[in-house]
C-alpha cells in the first residue's frame, strides 16, 4: 500500500490503512511521536514461533565434524550432540541462563523479531527443566519491562526433547515421568503456555508423544510437536487429532497427511535453516502444503547444535530458495501465520487494529529485497510494543518512559513514502481484530 499509515496508542495499533482514513480515526496527542520510513519497506514485526534459545554452551566443534562427514552417532561417541548441551545446561545457574537468553533476545530484536517462542528441553530432569522455564519467565518479564526489548516471549515446555542418559533404552518410562510429574509441576507454577514433544526414531514414538501431549491438554497447556523431521512416524496426524497449534519440521511428511492438518487448522511450521545446516537433501514440501490449504509458518529452530542462527530474514531466503515459496508467502509465514502457531493470530504478526504495535522499517524499497539480499540485516528501525527499540543505525534506541504513539505510514509491503501522522486514543475503542484468513483459535490455548 502506498500512502498508508499506522497509528498506535499504549502499545496497540488503533488504526491502519490509507492516510486519510487513519487521520479521520485518530487525533494527535501533544507528545505524539512520528517515525518517517522515508520510502523504506514497512512490515509487521517478525514472529519466531520455534526456538531453543535457553541453553548453556555452544557446540562449534560439531560443525567441523559434520563437514568431515561424521554421522550423529559418531558425534555422540565423541561427547557431542544434544547430551553435551544437557550437561552444560544442568550445570548452569538460573542467572546464567537468564543472562544468556536476554542477550540472545536482543540479537533477535536487532534482526526484526518482536515475538519469540522459547522452549525448555535441555534439562531432561524436573529440576533443570523448571530452572530453564523460570529463566524464560524472567526473560519474558524483563522484555516487557520499561528497560527491556518490548518483545513478547512465549514459553514452551519440551521435557520430552530426548531420552536422558539415566533413562537410556527406557523412553516409555521417561515419557510417563514427563506426563505424571513434570507437566503438573510446570502447570502449577504457570511456567509454560505450551507442551511439545520430539516424535522421532531415537527419541519418542507415536504412543509416547500422544501420552505427553494428552497430559499437557489435561493440564491446560496448548500442544505442539516436532514431527517427521527424519522419519515419518505419524506425528502430523497426532498433532491434528489432538488439536495442536502447530506441527513443526515436517521434512518427510507424506501428502496423505496434509488434509488432516488442513481440517484441524494446525499450522505447519517449517524450519528450512535446519535441513540446510545439516546438509539434508530433502526439505519440507511447502508448495504442496500451501496447495492443500495448510497454513504454513516459518521458524528459525535456533539452537546450539543443528541450527545456531537467529535470523528470520535468512530463513525467509532459504524458504524461497529451498522450499520455492514466494517472498510474499515467506513474509506471511514469518509474521501472521507464525502468530497463529503461537495462538496469537490477530494479536501479533499483523498491522491491524487491536494487534501489538510491533513494526519494522527495512532498509530497502520493496519486499523482494528481504529474501533476495541473503544474510544482510536490513532492519533499519524496530518498534516493539509501541516504542522504538532499535535506531536507524542498528543501535539500540534510547528509550524513555514516554511511549512512541505513532508509527510509519504503511500497512503492507510496497511502501514508497511514509510520513506518519500523530495519533491518540480512537474516538470509539479499537475494533475487534480478526484475521482475514488462516486458522482459527485453537482449543487449549492459554494466554
Amino acid at each position: 500500500m502506498r500512502g498508508g499509515a499506522v497509528a498506535a496508542f499504549r502499545g496497540r495499533i488503533v488504526a491502519a490503512g490509507p492516510e486519510a482514513e487513519v487521520l479521520a480515526a485518530v487525533e494527535p496527542t501533544p507528545d505524539a511521536t512520528v517515525v518517517d520510513a522515508e520510502g523504506r519497506l514497512v512490515t509487521p514485526g517478525l514472529v519466531d514461533c520455534h526456538t531453543h534459545l535457553c541453553f548453556a554452551g555452544w557446540r562449534a566443534e560439531e560443525f567441523r565434524m559434520r563437514i568431515e562427514g561424521r554421522d550423529y552417532l559418531e558425534i555422540l561417541k565423541a561427547g557431542g550432540g544434544i547430551l553435551q548441551t544437557v550437561r552444560a545446561t544442568r550445570e548452569a545457574t538460573e542467572d546464567e541462563l537468564f543472562d544468556s537468553l536476554r542477550a540472545r533476545l536482543l540479537e533477535l530484536l536487532r534482526l526484526g523479531t518482536t515475538t519469540v517462542e522459547v522452549k525448555s528441553g535441555y534439562g531432561l530432569d524436573l529440576a533443570t527443566e523448571l530452572k530453564q522455564l523460570r529463566a524464560i519467565r524472567r526473560a519474558a518479564l524483563w522484555a516487557a519491562s520499561p528497560e527491556g526489548t518490548g518483545q513478547e516471549v512465549v514459553a514452551t515446555f519440551l521435557g520430552a526433547h530426548a531420552v536422558p542418559p539415566e533413562f537410556a533404552g527406557r523412553a516409555r518410562e521417561y515419557a510417563e515421568l514427563v506426563a505424571r510429574e513434570m507437566i503438573p509441576a510446570v502447570a502449577r507454577e504457570s511456567l509454560a503456555e505450551f507442551v511439545d514433544v520430539f516424535c522421532e526414531d531415537g527419541a519418542f514414538g507415536p504412543e509416547e508423544a500422544r501420552l505427553v501431549l494428552e497430559a499437557g491438554r489435561r493440564a491446560g497447556l496448548g500442544r505442539k510437536i516436532h514431527a517427521d523431521e527424519v522419519h515419518h512416524l505419524g506425528g502430523a496426524r497426532i498433532a491434528a487429532e489432538l488439536g495442536a497449534v502447530s506441527a513443526d519440521h515436517l521434512a518427510v511428511t507424506p501428502p496423505g497427511d496434509f488434509a488432516a492438518l488442513r481440517d484441524s487448522g494446525t499450522v505447519a511450521c517449517l524450519l528450512p535453516a535446519t535441513s540446510f545446516f545439516l546438509m539434508k537433501p530433502r526439505h519440507a514440501a511447502a508448495r504442496e502444503l500451501i496447495a492443500a490449504g495448510v497454513p504454513v509458518a516459518l521458524g528459525t529452530d535456533a539452537n546450539p547444535g543443528t541450527q545456531p542462527g537467529f535470523s528470520l530474514p535468512l530463513v525467509m531466503s532459504l524458504a524461497c530458495l529451498l522450499l520455492r515459496m514466494t517472498p510474499e508467502e515467506a513474509l506471511v509465514a514469518a509474521t501472521r501465520n507464525a502468530a497463529f502457531a503461537l495462538g496469537r493470530g490477530g494479536r501479533a504478526g499483523s498491522l491491524e487494529p487491536g494487534a501489538r504495535a510491533d513494526i519494522v522499517i527495512w532498509d530497502c524499497p520493496a519486499l523482494a529485497h528481504l529474501p533476495y539480499r541473503m544474510g544482510a540485516n536490513l532492519a533499519h528501525t524496530v518498534i516493539a510494543a509501541g516504542r522504538v527499540r532499535v535506531s536507524r543505525a542498528g543501535r539500540d534506541a534510547e528509550t524513555s518512559p514516554r511511549e512512541a504513539r505513532t508509527f510509519p505510514r504503511a500497512a503492507v509491503p510496497g511502501l514508497s513514502q511514509a510520513v506518519a501522522p500523530p495519533a491518540s486514543p480512537p474516538r470509539s475503542g479499537p475494533p475487534a481484530s480478526r484475521p482475514r484468513s488462516g486458522p482459527g483459535d485453537r482449543e487449549g490455548d492459554r494466554r
